[in-house]
């Protein structure tokens, strides 16, 4: 008598499950082979979600931001503090399970370890949907604060700025940086970021955008769409 065996069938994730309810415990043990290649896999409150690719619009500054932060870790003597960066990471210490567009780990003095270490710079990349510009401006922002991230960017190519949030004493407070304008840290020290540099990646790609640099750095300062502290 011959004993048949059966394989039990692995599921693999694609698009098709978007909205799965699945825990962030379930999701952290499932292997990169059991999604398919080419989305973006997130699971929040309970729910996997499932995004396709970015858009040129937003891949391309990304790209160009972190030929930046090579750059200035290979040249500049003030970038030991850079331990490194890379897009399309997960933030640890969350409930749920956010991948930011960007990442950036500073003042650890060794390679960090990506599944525990939490970034000191987490970075996004609004979206064209207002829905995703307030969960940008308001939900993630609070989950990473929370988290440990010490700064937080939205750069945002519609309303042409970059909001940076930190942590304060009674709620997250903000900075402002318009297009004519250049941005530092004192995380990064002697790196400097002038946001034209990426709005202009991003419009090449829209041309509904039409982007010109601003003449004057003069303009009022705008506020964010979202709740906070001026800083």
């Amino acid at each position: 008598m011959t004993q048949l065996t059966t394989k039990k069938r692995r599921v693999r994730f694609g698009p098709g499950s978007a909205g799965l309810f699945m825990s962030p415990r379930r999701f952290d043990r499932l292997s990169p082979d059991r999604f398919e290649p080419g989305y973006r896999y997130e699971v929040i409150n309970g729910v996997l979600i499932v995004t396709p690719p970015v858009s040129d619009s937003e891949a391309d500054p990304n790209d160009e931001l972190g030929y930046m932060l090579r750059a200035y870790a290979e040249t500049h003597p003030e970038s030991k503090g850079l331990d490194a960066t890379m897009p399309e990471r997960l933030v640890p210490g969350t409930l749920n399970r956010r991948r930011c567009d960007r990442a950036i780990w500073t003042g650890l003095g060794r390679v960090p370890n990506t599944k525990r270490d939490v970034p000191s710079i987490v970075i996004e990349f609004v979206s064209s949907k207002k829905s995703d510009a307030l969960r940008d401006y308001e939900l993630k922002r609070d989950e990473y604060l929370a988290a440990g991230v010490k700064e937080y960017w939205i750069l945002d190519r519609f309303r042409r700025i970059m909001t940076i949030y930190r942590e304060g004493l009674a709620g997250p407070t903000y900075d402002i940086v318009t297009e004519g304008q250049s941005y530092q840290t004192e995380l990064l020290p002697g790196f400097v970021l002038p946001l034209s540099r990426l709005l202009e990646k991003a419009a090449r790609w829209d041309p509904k955008m039409d982007f010109k640099p601003a003449r004057s750095k003069s303009r009022p300062k705008p506020k964010p769409p979202a709740g906070g502290t001026d800083g």
